[in-house]
């Protein structure tokens, strides 16, 4: 059997026909440096930005010739878009809000009456969101080491997690079991690390199909939310589920958040769908505390080299274009996936090493930005 090989890998790449049909993917240029560790192939195919739902197959193709290949164990494939300079127009800006006599409800324009308020959880001061346009970046991940670096920092920490139909916080923080109710049905949540943590989860048997409706899943939320002994906290990180649906909307509208991190890719593509997140959250007046750049680059763990596989400094960029806080780059590392894998995050099993320092900072920079905030009141939502 031939040795898995990058020569080996480009050669079937060259077997993927290029978007046009006048070339493979290989001798058109679309293949970015392909890495391989630990049976693992790493790549990127340039594709233009708005080709990109369209040559979504193409990516799935060039990832199946690949996994066919011996030797490989698995392929980390993304489709990655290069703009030239100024070549996209920056995104609208969200028009200012009503003033406080003149606030809406929720459909219709806006009506004079009453400022609607969101209620607060009693006990806890901040409560921030953790969020991204599309799956598969890492937010989970990064929520969940984002808390940990806070409670790392000093801070009382809580985590809720947010997403109903695929809770991921009992595999990520390495807890089973089931939570204790007390008196007037309140839950005693559910603890490691020495943070306390809510998940859907806990209460339906893993691999369960949810198959709720909008109006079931925000009452689920509401009630992990506010039926939760959750105690003194400084901080309670949502990690919301990917998009920008009927949770999301739910947590935006009823819920004080002190603000909003959003978790994107290197990649073009994936900052197009982050845009989504961050124009929601600017449409119901959350501030936006940062952006975080996950998988920025990849460590080898054989040589400790860095290969900027997915690009870099797309995140970085689009913070700086439309004028919110860059919190950060984590690198895509093994030992982050490994441990996350098996419920003991990075912050807490190797606490001094490079990428707990990386989450730590990240978590720093984000509640420099709650505490900025702090004097000012939760704003109504309007609706136009």
């Amino acid at each position: 059997m031939a040795e898995l090989s990058r020569d080996r890998v480009i050669e079937a790449l060259k077997g993927i026909r290029g978007p046009d049909l006048d070339g493979n993917i290989v001798d058109l240029g679309m293949v970015s440096d392909v890495f391989i560790s630990d049976g693992k192939v790493y790549f990127s195919i340039n594709v233009p930005a708005e080709r990109a739902q369209e040559l979504e197959p193409l990516r799935q193709a060039a990832e199946r010739t690949v996994k066919a290949l011996p030797g490989v164990n698995g392929a980390v494939v993304s489709l990655t878009a290069e703009r030239k300079q100024g070549s996209t127009p920056p995104p609208p800006r969200p028009q200012p809000a009503a003033p406080a006599h003149s606030h809406g409800h929720s459909h219709g324009p806006a009506q004079s009456g009453p400022q609607r308020t969101k209620a607060g959880v009693p006990g806890i001061e901040a409560i921030i969101a953790v969020a991204s346009g599309k799956g598969g970046v890492g937010k989970s991940t990064t929520a969940v080491n984002l808390a940990l670096a806070m409670k790392a920092n000093g801070l009382r920490v809580g985590i809720l997690d947010a997403d109903v139909y695929g809770p991921s916080m009992p595999r990520l923080l390495g807890i089973s079991g089931r939570p204790q109710q007390i008196e007037n049905r309140i839950i005693v949540p559910m603890e490691n690390y020495g943070i306390k943590v809510m998940s859907m989860g806990f209460l339906v048997d893993e691999g369960t199909a949810m198959i709720w409706r909008g109006p079931m899943v925000q009452s689920a939320l509401m009630q992990m939310l506010r039926e939760v002994a959750w105690g003194d906290l400084d901080v309670l990180v949502v990690d919301m589920p990917p998009g920008t649906g009927d949770a999301q909307l739910t947590m935006a509208q009823q819920v004080p958040l002190s603000g909003a991190v959003i978790v994107s890719t290197p990649q073009d593509l994936a900052l197009i769908d982050a845009r989504k997140g961050l124009n929601m959250f600017n449409k119901v007046e959350v501030p936006v505390l940062g952006i975080v750049e996950n998988m920025s680059y990849f460590i080898a763990p054989d040589t400790g080299n860095r290969y900027d596989i997915f690009g870099h400094g797309g995140a970085r960029a689009e913070a700086e274009k439309i004028g919110v806080p860059f919190l950060g780059e984590v690198p895509l590392t093994i030992s982050i996936r490994e441990t996350s894998d098996a419920g003991t995050p990075v912050v807490v099993s190797e606490p001094d090493g490079p990428q707990a320092k990386i989450y730590r900072d990240i978590a720093t920079k984000a509640w420099e930005q709650v505490k900025a905030r702090s004097g000012r009141a939760a704003p109504a939502i309007v609706f136009e």
